[in-house]
C-alpha cells in the first residue's frame, strides 16, 4: 500500500498498480509534461513508485451527433471518467459510456442563452485540482468552432495537465451522412470551413465576396440565422444564384433531414437549427445512404432493463431510429437476498437437467458456479438466442434448445425421466408462469423452482416520460416490460404501434387492455425490429422539428 497527501489537502491511500495488475506491462499514468516540480521530483527519486497519478483533462471531440461516430481514444477516457462536463447536444448514450459514479453536468450551450464560457473554464480547472479526471464532452471536433483551444488556454494558463481527443467535425460528418462528397473529380479540389454564428462574424471576420472567387465548396456551420446575408454576399462575390446549396438538419441523427435549394433561395428556405449547409457544385450530387435506412425519423420505445437494453438500441440505431429509453423494469436480488439460489448452485451438479429461460437466470446461477464443472453431468436446457448467448458466454452449450422460444416448445421436445427421482432445476424470476414446472412435473420429474432475481419497477425521470409522448412505436420484449410500462407510464402514454416479440408477451398485453399491432414471426430482437420496419416503414412521416 502507497500513501500521500494529495494537492488536494486529503490524505490518500490506493495499492500500487503493479500489485492489481499482474502481467501488464504499462505505465500506470501518462509519462509527459509535468504538472508541478514537485512531482516531477517525487518521480524521478520514487523511481514512479510512491507518486499519484496525475489527474487529466480530456478534451474529447463527440462528433456531429449519432455516437457511433465517437473515436476509441474518447470512449476510453469517458469509461474512467470522475466528471463529464457536456453540451446540449451530446446524446445521451455517450453519457451512459461514463461509471455510474461519474459526475455528469450539462453545460449546454443553446441559441439564445448562451453559458459564459469564462465559467465552463473555471469549472474544468477547479474539478481537475480536486482531483478528478475531468472530461470536456463537446460536439463535433474540440478544435473546430468548439472553443476547444480556449479552454485549453485556460487549463495551460492554470498549470493543469490536458489532453486533445480530436472528434469527427460535423462539417465533414454531415454531409457524408447526407450523401456529398465535400470533394469530387471534376466539381471540387478543395473545400472551406466557416462559421456563419455571429453578427460579427459574418461581417467582419468572413471575406465571403474573396471566399467566393476562391472556389471548391464552403461549408457554413451555425448560419442559419444568417443564410440570407451570407447568400447575398457570396452572390455579390461571384457566385452564381444557381450554385447548388445543401442544408441538412439535426444531421447524422435519426431526426436527419436534408434539404436542397439554390444560392438565391437560401435565404427563404425554410430551415431551422441546428443545421450544416454546403454550397457548390457537389451539393447537386446525390449519394444517399444514411437517409435510406427503413426507420429513419422513427422514434421507438425500448422497455428492456438499462442493463439489457442497448442489444435493441443498436439494433434500433442500424436501422435509422431513434431509440428512447425507458426501463420500465430492473433486475434486483431475490427476496431472500439469493440465500436459496446459492444453495442451488451449491447442489447444481446433482440435478439431472437444469432449465433456463432467461439470460439474467443464466447471469445469476451460473455467475455462482466456479466454471461449468460444477454442474458435473447435469445437461442444460435454453429458451431464446439470448438465454444461449449468455450460456456460450460463459464457455456452455445447450443440450436442448427448442427453435420455437416459448415454454411449449421446450416441453414439447423435453424427455420423460427414466426413472424416479429424477431432478431439474429452475432458476428463474420471482414472478413467471406455471406451466413450465407444472408440466414437467407431469411428466414425472421433480423440479426445483428456485427464485434467481426479482424484476422490480424503476422511477423515469419526467425527461424520458416526456420522450415517450412523442415516440412512433414501443417494443415490448416480455410480459414485465408490458407490466412495467403500464405503471410507471399509464395507457395514455402508449406510442400508436405496439409491438411484442412473442405470442407470450402480446397475450400478457391484450390482456392487460393494450391493442397489440405487430408481433414478430422470429421471437429474437432481429425479429422484433423486422415487424417494426413492416409497420412503420410504409406510413406517414412527418418532417422532423
Amino acid at each position: 500500500m502507497v500513501c500521500w497527501p494529495a494537492w488536494t489537502g486529503w490524505f490518500s491511500c490506493a495499492s500500487p498498480w503493479w500489485v492489481t495488475i499482474r502481467r501488464r506491462w504499462v505505465l500506470p499514468w501518462p509519462a509527459s509534461s509535468w504538472t508541478n516540480a514537485e512531482e516531477e521530483r517525487c518521480w524521478r527519486e520514487s523511481g514512479r513508485r510512491e507518486c499519484p497519478p496525475r489527474v487529466t483533462v480530456y478534451l474529447v471531440g463527440a462528433g456531429p451527433g449519432d455516437p457511433g461516430l465517437l473515436t476509441v481514444r474518447g470512449a476510453e477516457v469517458l469509461a474512467r471518467a470522475d466528471v463529464v462536463v457536456h453540451d446540449r447536444l451530446a446524446d445521451p448514450y455517450l453519457l451512459r459510456l461514463a461509471p455510474a459514479r461519474a459526475d455528469r453536468v450539462d453545460v449546454g450551450k443553446s441559441p439564445g442563452a448562451p453559458v459564459a464560457q469564462d465559467d465552463i473554464n473555471a469549472l474544468l480547472v477547479a474539478r481537475a485540482r480536486a482531483g478528478q479526471a475531468v472530461v470536456r464532452l463537446k460536439g463535433g471536433d474540440p478544435f473546430v468552432f468548439g472553443r476547444g483551444g480556449e479552454e485549453a488556454q485556460a487549463l495551460l494558463d492554470a498549470g493543469v495537465d490536458f489532453e486533445v481527443v480530436p472528434g469527427v467535425t460535423a462539417a465533414v460528418g454531415v454531409p457524408a451522412y447526407a450523401g456529398v462528397p465535400l470533394t469530387h473529380r471534376g466539381l471540387s479540389a478543395a473545400f472551406t470551413v466557416v462559421t456563419g454564428h455571429s453578427r460579427h462574424a459574418v461581417d467582419h471576420e468572413v471575406d465571403w465576396e474573396a471566399l467566393a472567387k476562391v472556389g471548391g465548396t464552403v461549408v457554413v456551420l451555425m448560419g442559419v440565422a444568417h443564410r440570407a446575408d451570407i447568400a447575398r454576399r457570396l452572390m455579390a462575390g461571384g457566385l452564381a444564384d444557381t450554385t447548388p446549396v445543401l442544408a441538412v438538419r439535426w444531421g447524422t441523427r435519426s431526426a436527419q433531414l436534408s434539404m436542397r435549394t439554390t444560392l438565391a433561395d437560401l435565404g427563404v428556405a425554410a430551415l431551422e437549427p441546428p443545421a450544416t449547409i454546403v454550397i457548390g457544385a457537389v451539393a447537386s450530387l446525390d449519394l444517399s445512404w444514411f437517409e435510406r435506412r427503413p426507420l429513419l425519423g422513427r422514434k421507438v420505445v425500448v422497455t428492456r432493463s438499462s442493463g439489457q437494453a442497448p442489444a435493441l438500441v443498436d439494433r434500433l440505431r442500424a436501422r435509422g431510429a431513434e431509440a428512447v429509453e425507458l426501463a420500465v423494469i430492473e433486475i434486483g436480488e431475490p427476496a431472500d437476498g439469493g440465500q436459496a439460489l446459492r444453495a442451488a448452485a451449491a447442489r447444481a451438479g446433482t440435478y439431472d437437467w437444469v432449465v433456463f429461460t432467461s439470460a439474467n437466470a443464466v447471469t445469476r446461477l451460473v455467475g455462482l458456479l466456479r466454471d461449468g464443472r460444477d454442474l458435473g453431468s447435469a445437461k442444460l436446457a435454453a429458451i431464446g438466442p439470448g438465454t444461449l448467448a449468455a450460456l456460450a458466454e460463459r464457455c456452455l452449450v445447450a443440450d436442448l434448445a427448442p427453435e420455437r422460444f416459448v415454454a411449449e416448445a421446450l416441453l414439447d421436445d423435453f424427455p420423460a425421466p427414466d426413472g424416479a427421482g429424477r431432478r431439474v432445476l429452475l432458476p428463474r424470476a420471482a414472478v413467471a408462469r406455471e406451466v413450465l414446472p407444472e408440466r414437467l412435473r407431469d411428466l414425472g420429474w421433480e423440479v426445483d423452482v428456485v427464485e434467481a432475481y426479482r424484476t422490480g419497477l424503476p422511477r423515469p425521470s419526467a425527461g424520458a416520460l416526456a420522450a415517450v409522448a412523442g415516440a412512433d412505436a414501443v417494443a415490448f420484449t416480455s410480459a414485465s416490460t408490458v407490466t412495467g410500462f403500464l405503471e410507471v407510464a399509464g395507457i395514455n402514454r402508449m406510442p400508436p404501434v405496439v409491438a411484442c416479440i412473442g405470442p407470450v408477451t402480446a397475450a400478457a398485453a391484450r390482456d392487460a387492455g393494450v391493442r397489440v399491432d405487430v408481433v414478430a414471426e422470429d421471437h429474437t430482437l432481429d425479429g422484433l425490429v423486422a415487424a417494426l420496419v413492416s409497420a412503420l416503414a410504409n406510413s406517414c412521416r412527418w418532417p422532423a422539428t
